[in-house]
This record gives C-alpha cells, structure tokens and sequence, in this order.
C-alpha cells in the first residue's frame, strides 16, 4: 500500500486540501461574492435607468394630453368663432376656420415632435450614461476585450457614418 503511487497522489491531494482549503475557499468565495455585487449594481442601475425612462414616458404622454386638450378647445373656439363670422360674410368665416384649423394642426405636430425629440434626446443621454459606464466596466476587466471593442468599433465606423448621414 506504501508502495504504490495512487496512495500517495492521494495522500498529497487529501494534504493539499486541508492545509490550503480554507485559503483557497476564502478567495474564491470573495471573488464570487464581488462579482454578485457588481452584477447587484449593474442590475439596480438598469431598474433605476427604466424608472426614470417610464416617467419621462409618462410626463411626455401627459404633456400631449394637455396639448392635445388645448388643441381642442383652441379648435372648438376656431368653430364658434367661424360660426360668428359666418353672419357677417359667409366667405371670409370659412377662409378664417381653415387658416385657424391648420394652425392648431401645426401646433399639435409641433408639440407631438418636441415632445417625442425631448423623449429620445433624454433616452439617449441615459442609454449613452449606462453605456459608458458598461463599456468602461468591461474594458478595465481585460486588455484583450478593450482591444477587440476597439477592433470592432473601427470596423462598424463606415456604417454609422452611413446611417447618420441617411
């Protein structure tokens, strides 16, 4: 039994287990536990980032609403307003309805793409922050991953220019 080379490959891996063990488990357990955190963080920023873009969402819709309402109205005073001058000269009251008609049109329009481009612009601040912050996470894991986003921004590069100047 002394003899035989399994006996002592075990012995030395039974003896390298219990003088180490515990060191070793230590490592590994703060490294994971390190890493749970870091993902805790990531997945916390995201639920906090999808908060803040579901109120904009919701402020944006409000304010559309609102728009919309004084829209109507405008457009309820445009008619009443072109009933009265109907009276007076039935021309000039149809003339005035659709001027008025198509200013609160372009009104509506107006306030739907300023709404919906201060929407975008914000959610593009977030998603570009939360980026930021991904990438610069990711690049000071390792060398080798910053070198191969780099690789492949440079190649994606022609078409972004691409489809921003489209």
């Amino acid at each position: 039994m002394f003899h035989e080379p399994r006996f002592w490959t075990a012995l030395a891996f039974v003896l390298f287990f219990v003088i180490f063990g515990r060191k070793l488990w230590t490592v590994i357990t703060s490294h994971l536990d390190a890493r749970a955190e870091g993902v805790r963080r990531d997945l916390d920023e995201a639920a906090r980032l999808r908060r803040e873009a579901e109120q904009m969402l919701e402020d944006a819709t409000r304010e559309r609403e609102k728009t919309l309402a004084e829209t109507q109205a405008m457009i309820a005073r445009s008619e009443t307003e072109a009933a009265a001058l109907a009276e007076r000269a039935r021309h000039e009251a149809e003339a005035a309805a659709a001027r008025y008609e198509k200013m609160a049109h372009d009104r509506i329009e107006a306030a739907e793409r300023a709404a919906i481009r201060e929407v975008q612009e914000r959610a593009t601040a977030i998603a570009i922050s939360a980026a930021r912050d991904v990438v610069a996470a990711r690049l000071s894991e390792s060398p080798d991953v910053a070198a191969q986003l780099i690789e492949q921004s440079i190649q994606n590069l022609p078409e972004a220019l691409r489809r921003s100047a489209a």
